[in-house]
């Protein structure tokens, strides 16, 4: 009996498939900042990505530019506009190169592929990072993928955008603007001592949820984990050893600090409007 040859459809194994990203907010609010001021006829932005490929091969997502394009009947990039814009950008920071691109919206679109095709020319294993400006599904959500290729035996068929991990990394500051901005109804910003009662509250409800994880793994419920166990025990190893007294001195200091730079900047703002009041004035007479 011949033997039956099978012809295996199959996802090509490349380095992107094992990919990583991490992109730093100001990439977020840039993004979110240029779908605001885009023409009136525009749906979506599309932009480009700034950054570099750390050791560890994760993409790290530091810059990003809107680049004017035309997606309805025709899909097209301005290329002059987006080299133009890159030159500028590596005169400030010669360091971050192109690592992908970027489009508001819930997920991979149509003419994607198009756009991807273009920038896999301009980088090596593109990322493709989406925002949905649309709070489609009550927050904004934001994902990375990259293309992946599909191809029956030795011949490529298409192409595949497959999903890969994303870690968005923010101090608490930057936490506070931008659960502000993914929230689609904001009556007004939260003062100073607003955001730190938030963050005190978060705080709170993350070492709640420590104690429950260890309590469950002393008392069997859970498998304990030693990655877990290792970042709990480096994270309480970096805290200093204070006393509770110690520590409400601390806390008392700094708040006073943070109330007395208010004042003196309320004092400032008071003493300038003055001061030009006086000024004009001055100018009439």
């Amino acid at each position: 009996m011949a033997a039956i040859e099978h012809t295996a459809l199959q996802f090509s194994t490349s380095p992107s498939s094992s990919l990583s990203a991490k992109v730093h907010p100001l990439v977020i609010f840039n993004i979110c900042d240029c779908y605001v001021r885009r023409p009136d006829q525009s749906e979506r932005v599309i932009g480009t990505l700034l950054g570099s490929v750390l050791p560890d091969g994760t993409v790290d997502i530091r810059n990003s530019y809107a680049v004017p394009h035309m997606s309805a009947e025709q899909v097209a990039l301005d290329i002059e506009y987006h080299h133009n814009m890159l030159i500028s950008h590596q005169k400030v920071n010669p360091k971050e190169v192109i690592v992908g691109w970027y489009s508001t919206g819930l997920g991979v679109t149509g003419g994607s592929a198009l756009f991807h095709e273009f920038y896999s020319r301009e980088a090596p294993n593109p990322v493709h990072l989406t925002v949905d400006t649309g709070f489609v599904n009550g927050v904004g959500a934001i994902k990375a993928y990259v293309s992946v290729n599909l191809s029956l035996g030795d011949r490529q068929l298409a192409a595949q955008f497959q999903e890969i991990p994303l870690d968005l990394r923010m101090v608490e500051a930057e936490r506070v603007g931008y659960d502000i901005l993914k929230t689609p109804m904001v009556d007004k910003l939260p003062t100073d001592l607003e955001g730190m009662e938030a963050s005190m509250e978060r705080l709170l409800a993350l070492i709640d949820d420590v104690y429950k994880y260890v309590d469950n793994v002393v008392e069997g419920r859970v498998e304990q984990d030693n990655t877990i166990g290792r970042f709990l025990f480096d994270t309480i190893a970096s805290l200093p050893k204070l006393s509770p007294s110690a520590f409400d001195k601390l806390i008392n200091d700094s708040l006073q600090d943070n109330l007395l730079l208010l004042y003196l900047s309320s004092i400032t703002r008071t003493q300038l409007t003055l001061a030009e009041k006086l000024n004009t004035a001055a100018q009439v007479l």
